[in-house]
């Protein structure tokens, strides 16, 4: 009895043993799969670069989905924009809003900025970050309220040194509402329903609502280490393995679920643009658009001067199509456009009915007026460059201004041509007459009657036309 006793106290012991062993082993099991992301996960990292247009919101919405159809872990979007239209900036919020998979927005490179509509995106997103020297804000939509203007300074009076120094301190501080001025209705309009969009998203996301407002009013920004403190987003990471580290653990929600967040370790997948978009991101600039324009018209004005030529016409036709497809998908004025049609057809038209200038300046500034408000938006990247404007108005002018001085040439010349080149000429008589006779001239004959009776061979001169008879005066012997 005694060796069973002990026999079953020895196997109890080992039964504790082996459970203290699992229950210290299991945390350590658990902690090395915590530290190791599974081979088959993997980030997408997705690069915004420059203006925001059509093109880019396209690129990023379908690789958005391209990212959720693969069951990436996490979306990494790269920015680095100056802001851009505020269409497409809302189609990229939209699919971040509706996105299962979390998008995390990293301003970087160091150097890099996301103003303007960068701001709304990187508030929209589920986690914001920001490289060192980096830095967002002024988001004003200067596109209707135009550049927030500066109050005229006030001439300091004896005794201001200590009112000065307060304002100076003051200023330091973000604007409140009240002390933006309001403008016009207009302005009030869109910079109430820029900051109700930017606050919804702030509050969404749990950021700085009263910040995002004074970007939206003030057009205040922020640098990297400032907009941590003031809690416009979450981290600051140096590249994107440290941006994966700092967001390893983090609990998010998309898509109506939480999610935990094991990025350590995670391989990273880029999407580059394919052709297509970039041939989009190309036509879709502004300054591209307008140039593919005015090549298609004007080739299309030599293939008709010259019919046959054939080249001028194909690349005419080709540049004015695709112009127009780039000028479709960007938010154009057709004010502008109309300006510029008639500018042209006016300086076309200098050209069969010379004005001594009038019509090629007016076509001239048409045309100039046209383009600078072709497009609504003056986001920063997104409209005409104005030194291409000044060149072709610059060429413009001198085109206009070379007709002028050869219509005004042509003017002072004596008639080369018609009736009025036969004035004066001399006449032979073909044969004697005393009224009625014929007469030869420039080697034609025509009929002619005189002042005097004419001897055959002798010659006369013309001074009238009438119809087909020349009246002519004997010359003296």
């Amino acid at each position: 009895m005694g060796g069973v006793r002990s026999g079953r106290i020895a196997s109890r012991r080992l039964a504790q043993w082996l459970a203290v062993v699992l229950l210290i082993a299991s945390p350590v099991s658990s902690r090395g799969t915590e530290a190791v992301a599974p081979a088959d996960r993997f980030a997408t990292l997705i690069e915004l670069n420059g203006p925001i247009g059509p093109a880019m919101s396209r690129y990023f919405e379908r690789s958005l989905l391209d990212a959720g159809s693969a069951h990436s872990t996490v979306v990494i979007l790269q920015m680095d924009t100056p802001g851009g239209l505020d269409t497409s900036m809302r189609d990229i919020i939209k699919a971040i809003l509706a996105s299962p998979v979390p998008v995390v927005t990293y301003v970087a490179p160091s150097g890099a900025r996301a103003a303007s509509a960068g701001t709304y995106i990187l508030y929209a997103s589920h986690f914001a970050a920001m490289a060192p020297a980096t830095n967002l804000g002024a988001a004003t939509p200067i596109s209707i309220g135009g550049e927030p203007g500066t109050p005229p300074a006030t001439p300091a009076k004896p005794g201001d040194d200590k009112q000065q120094d307060e304002k100076k301190q003051d200023h330091k501080k973000q604007k409140s509402p009240e002390e933006i001025p309001a403008g016009s209705a207009s302005e009030r309009k869109a910079v109430n329903d820029a900051v109700a969009y930017i606050r919804s998203l702030a509050q969404l996301r749990g950021r700085n609502a009263d910040w995002a407002e004074a970007a939206v009013r003030g057009a205040a920004s922020l640098s990297a280490n400032d907009a941590l403190e003031q809690h416009v987003i979450e981290m600051v990471a140096k590249d994107v393995p440290d941006l994966l580290q700092q967001l390893q653990g983090r609990k998010v929600k998309a898509a109506d679920r939480e999610i935990l967040l094991e990025t350590r370790g995670l391989a990273v997948q880029s999407i580059v643009p394919d052709w297509r978009t970039r041939v989009l991101l190309v036509l879709t600039h502004p300054t591209i658009a307008y140039g593919l324009l005015l090549i298609g018209i004007y080739g299309l004005l030599l293939e008709g001067y010259n019919p046959g030529a054939v080249l001028p016409g194909v690349v005419g036709a080709l540049s004015l199509l695709l112009g127009l497809y780039g000028l479709q998908l960007l938010a154009v004025n057709y004010a502008g456009l109309a300006l510029m049609a008639l500018g042209i057809g006016l300086i076309v038209t200098e050209f069969f009915m010379p004005a001594f200038g009038s019509l090629g300046v007016g076509g001239l500034t048409a045309f100039v007026v046209g383009s600078i408000i072709l497009f609504d938006n003056h986001a920063s990247g997104m409209r005409v460059a104005l030194p291409l404007i000044a060149g072709i108005a610059v060429a413009g002018g001198l085109v206009v201004v070379i007709i002028g001085w050869l219509a005004a040439r042509a003017r002072g010349r004596p008639p080369s041509t018609g009736v009025e080149t036969m004035i004066g000429a001399l006449v032979e008589a073909v044969s004697d007459c005393q009224d009625q006779c014929v007469v030869r001239y420039g080697g034609e004959l025509w009929n002619a009657r005189t002042a005097g009776p004419l001897r055959a061979g002798q010659q006369a001169r013309i001074i009238k036309v009438v119809g087909l008879t020349l009246w002519v005066e004997p010359e003296p012997h």
